[in-house]
Order: C-alpha cells, then structure tokens, then sequence
C-alpha cells in the first residue's frame, strides 16, 4: 500500500471510530495498533510500545500533573474570589471596569495554574455574576469571561506550552517566556474593545456605585491583600524558572507545594479538599496520558511507514512563500480542532510540523506561540469550543449555548489579529527568549 493511500485509510479510519463515539485516546491507539499489525505483523506492537515508553519515561512530563493539582488546590482555596474584589477596588471606578479586572484576573489566574478549563469556570462563578449583576451587556460579558479565560494558552505556566515543548523538543522555558508578550497583546485588544465599545455605548457598561471605588489610590491600598498571596506564588512559580533556580518540572513542584500552603493560610486545607483536588488532578492527568499514548503510537507508526517524510516533503515541496506554508500547517490545526482534543492535535501534528519549520529556517519557539494561539482560537470557536461549554455548565440558566457562541465571534477576530501580528513580527514572540538567553 502506498503512502498516500495509508495516510487516506488512516484519517477516514480516526473520523469513522469518532463517529460511533469511541474516545480519541483508544481510537489513535487502535488505528497504530492495526497499522502496525498490517505493516509489521505481531513485532509492530513492540514498536508501538517502545515509542509510547520514551514520551512517558520524560521528566518534563512530570510538570503536568504538579500544575493540574496547583489548579485544582487553588480553585478549592476561594483564592479567585479575594484576588477578583481586590483587583475591582484597586482598579477603580471608571466605566468597563469591571469587565477590564476580570481580563487582569483572569493573567494573574493563568500565571498560577496554566489551565483554562478551570479559569473560565472561576471566572464564569465570580465575575459573570457580578458583571451581570451591575447591568452590563450580556454579550460583552460573555465574551470578556471566554476570551480572557483562554489566555491560559499563553500566559506562563501554560500547560499547551509544556505538552508543546515535549512534542517538538524544545525548551520549555523559552517557550515560557515567549508566550508571555503575545498573551499580554491578546489581553490588551480585548480591554482596548471593550473600552471602545463602552466609550461608544455607555449603556453596555453602568458604573459601580460602590463607594469605596472613589476613594483615592492610597486609601484602597489595604484592599491588594487579596492579590498578595497570587502574587508570591506566581513570583515563587515563574521566578524560579527563569532566574535559573530551577527547572520547569521543580517549579511545577514549588506551586504545588505553594497551592498547599495558600489554602492552609485560608484554613481551607482539609481531608476533603486534598481528596478532591487528587482526585480530579488524577482524572484530568489519565485521560491526558490516555490521548498522549494514542497520539505518540499513532505517529511513531507513520513515522516508520515513511508518512512524515511523506508529509514533510509535500509542505516543503509547496510553491509557495514560507509564511504561507507555516498559514498551510495553521489551517490543518484549525480543521482538527473541529473533532480532536488539543493533546491529540499536538502530538499528532507537531512532530509532523517541526522538521518543515526547521527546513524552513524558521524558530520553532516562535512556530510553537503560534500553535497556542491557534489552539486558543480553537477553545472559542463554535460548534465546539470547550470554552463556550465550560461557560454554560455554570452560567444562568437564561444565558443560552447560542448566546455565548454569539458573545465570542469578535473575540475569536481578535485572536485572529494577535496571531497575524505575531506572525509578521516574529520579534514578538522572540524577544524575551533571546533576552533571557543572552
């Protein structure tokens, strides 16, 4: 069978045990088990169980569940809530400031779990209210509790920068830093929106009359206590990283341990919060593992029937600029985001991808802050984006699927402009990875 015909019979293979609604880990697992036998015979399991073993044998791997738990212990420590009414009063009164806090919460939320799923879920139980609450438009407020929810694609300690890093080899703490100014851009166009819209439209954003929002900088001072404690632990997370302290995986371990000693600090620390937060950073982590084995034994297999050098070849061997071919490999993310998890799409994709990138003479540091901000497109993106549904499992009950699917559209052309501009500029993404390297 040629390779053009076994790349055909494995995508239609994956859309149709999809289909029947078996999961993507065991439906990549199955495919490379039944293309190995094919290729192989009995010996090809062997093959599919020694590439499996190398991605699980890598310690980086080990940052992933650290981070989750860091998640899970701070979502149970009420921590979001303080940070959020600290972060309303220092910012003061002005029309959209709500909405312009909870973008800045939701950085200070990135930087300490990496997570987004668990971001759009606090924010969508602390400032959807609120802001709803005070009268804003609904679709704006939507829209801000999504879009900036997602930045945890970006914003250090992204755990898509971690599984990243692994895929394509590269440094994790350059792609740390790398991310840190585009998520900064994207966070700036979504206030800079906002502000414009509501300078427009005064009614989409009532002032808060509370009181305290007039009083003068110094008197709401004492309010940062509760961003205290985020801080620290974000300056223990990331400062250790990239003051040379430790690795990302020790500093994935220092949060941990920070998560425990913030909720201890809030007296939340119990037999039953440290069961929970376990049990869900175990849940979360296996089916992780789960997507990571399939994907890595699905592409192992194709590497060794020739299809990366299959694919490879075809991208580079394209008449077109490289920009355009790197726009190419962003459309073929962008379609698989439509029925694949983003675990999936990297392993699947990346290891494809980082040899035409190299080719190409381009930065894959640089190639991999584009792939997160296209996964992050992805998260928004209707019919399925996982940030939309996040939302609705906690939103009102009048707040409808169809509504938020509205509420992200001029969101998702923001992305769209941030990921362009980052494109151009590549300086944007590089600066402070080559800054740091010296």
């Amino acid at each position: 069978m040629g390779i053009e015909t076994a790349t055909l019979a494995i995508v239609a293979s994956l859309l149709a045990f999809m289909a029947i609604g078996i999961p993507l880990g065991i439906t990549t697992l199955l495919v490379s088990i039944a293309t190995a036998l094919f290729y192989f015979g009995p010996p090809g399991l062997v093959l599919i169980a020694t590439n499996v073993l190398h991605v699980l044998e890598k310690y980086e791997l080990i940052a992933v569940p650290f981070f989750v738990f860091m998640a899970n212990m701070l979502e149970r420590s009420g921590i979001a809530e303080d940070l959020f009414k600290s972060m309303s009063i220092l910012g003061g009164r002005f029309r959209g400031s709500v909405a312009v806090q909870t973008c800045l919460v939701a950085i200070v939320l990135a930087a300490m779990s990496g997570i987004m799923g668990g971001e759009i879920v606090m924010l969508g139980l602390i400032a959807l209210p609120q802001m709803l609450k005070l009268g804003y438009d609904k679709k704006l407020t939507i829209g801000i509790v999504c879009a900036a929810g997602a930045l945890a694609t970006l914003v250090p300690p992204s755990v898509v920068m971690i599984v990243y890093g692994l895929a394509a080899q590269v440094s994790i703490a350059d792609l740390f830093s790398a991310g840190l100014i585009p998520g900064i851009i994207l966070a700036s166009l979504y206030i800079s929106y906002v502000l414009i819209r509501v300078r427009l439209n005064p009614d989409l954003a009532p002032l808060d009359n509370n009181p305290v929002l007039s009083e003068p900088f110094c008197k709401r001072l004492p309010h940062m206590k509760g961003a205290i404690l985020p801080l620290l632990l974000i300056g223990g997370v990331l400062g250790s990283i990239y003051t040379g302290i430790a690795t990302v995986t020790e500093s994935a371990a220092v949060g941990a341990t920070g998560s425990l000693i913030i909720a201890a600090w809030r007296r939340k620390l119990n037999w039953v919060t440290a069961r929970d937060a376990m049990r869900q950073t175990a849940l979360t982590v296996g089916s992780i593992i789960w997507l990571v084995m399939g994907a890595i034994s699905l592409v192992g297999i194709y590497n060794l029937i020739g299809g990366i050098n299959f694919v490879r070849n075809t991208l580079v061997g394209l008449d077109i600029p490289p920009l355009a071919t790197v726009a190419v490999m962003m459309l073929i993310v962008a379609v698989l985001g439509t029925f694949m998890e983003w675990i999936a799409i990297i392993f699947i994709t990346v290891p494809i991808f980082t040899p035409v990138i190299n080719d190409l003479g381009m930065d894959p540091v640089w190639f991999g802050v584009l792939f997160a901000m296209n996964i992050q497109i992805y998260y928004l993106s209707p019919p399925f984006g996982p940030a939309c549904f996040f939302l609705k499992s906690v939103a009102p009950k009048e707040i409808t699927l169809q509504n938020i699917f509205v509420a992200v559209l001029p969101f998702i052309a923001l992305q769209f402009v941030g990921m362009l501009a980052v494109m151009f500029f590549p300086q944007l993404a590089l600066f402070l990875p080559n800054l740091f390297n010296g």
